[in-house]
């Protein structure tokens, strides 16, 4: 399989249905939807699964037009506007994300978010084969190797972050909290050298992560669950439910922040004294430096 050459084509496809994502965001009146769900989204999902299956006939996990799960080696997982609620909300940042696993690991991931705060269209990808990652027509050398938690680098969070900047920014030292909308444009933002790490605290499934982890091993990264290990996607089960939280990134950084207490960010309340980094830092003095 020539994924380099079915990346291209994935691309071009993705940018196609990204036409929808920004003609939807100038809607006079809003994008339509409430909550959770955007009229657009399942537009978008119903417009790239022909595209895909015809690019490469296999299994489909989709967000909103289900699966079609046979066994086959190879799967495409796809989220039409991965972070709709911000989306709704008003929030830039929101991304269609693809993702192709073969045999359950990630081997081409495509992530495109065509209305960003400071970007404007912001296409990030790779596929295997790559020694380096695609980001709007430049080829970014791997960033992720050797970095480490530092008070240079950043942990992208969720948009809800700004709501509680103490504890986020606690949780996330010697790192600086960057709330960003959408995990899957958190995981390739990541890849792309804006953070040393991204976070989500909420459950994933393979339709929002794929794509990203997949981005995030071309540039010599992980994705880890809430216990710090490395997600996979080796049966129905684990396509469902990928993670209940996430850590993607450099490995020394996603593996230090799994072992904080991110439970503290719904509690009402929160002090200094239940601080996870004095916790942490005094069963393992040097974890965070």
């Amino acid at each position: 399989m020539d994924y380099q050459s079915l990346l291209k084509a994935v691309i071009d496809s993705v940018q196609q249905a990204g036409e929808r994502l920004i003609a939807e965001w100038q809607r006079p009146h809003g994008p339509r939807g409430y909550g959770d769900k955007a009229d657009v989204d399942t537009e978008i999902e119903q417009e790239l699964r022909p595209m895909l299956l015809e690019l490469l006939a296999c299994d489909f996990w989709g967000e909103e037009t289900g699966a079609s799960i046979s066994g086959d080696q190879h799967c495409w997982a796809v989220d039409p506007n991965d972070g709709t609620a911000d989306f709704l909300k008003g929030l830039k940042g929101s991304a269609i994300s693809v993702g192709l696993l073969r045999n359950g690991r990630p081997v081409l991931g495509v992530v495109y978010a065509p209305v960003t705060p400071s970007r404007g269209p912001d296409c990030i990808a790779w596929a295997e084969g790559m020694e380096r990652i695609y980001r709007n027509g430049e080829y970014l050398a791997p960033s992720l190797h050797n970095a480490k938690l530092s008070p240079e680098s950043r942990v992208m969070v969720s948009a809800a972050a700004r709501r509680k900047p103490a504890i986020n920014a606690d949780l996330c030292a010697p790192a600086e909290p960057l709330p960003t909308t959408s995990i899957a444009y958190r995981l390739a933002a990541v890849a792309a050298g804006d953070g040393v790490a991204g976070v989500s605290l909420v459950t994933t499934a393979a339709h929002d992560v794929v794509a990203g982890h997949a981005i995030l091993l071309g540039s010599g990264g992980v994705l880890l669950d809430q216990s710090g290990v490395e997600i996979s996607y080796v049966s129905r089960a684990g396509l469902a439910v990928t993670s209940t939280r996430c850590f993607g990134g450099a490995r020394a950084a996603c593996e230090e922040l799994a072992k904080r207490d991110w439970s503290l960010v719904f509690q009402h309340s929160y002090s200094m004294v239940n601080s996870p980094i004095e916790k942490v830092t005094k069963s393992s003095p040097t974890t965070t430096t």
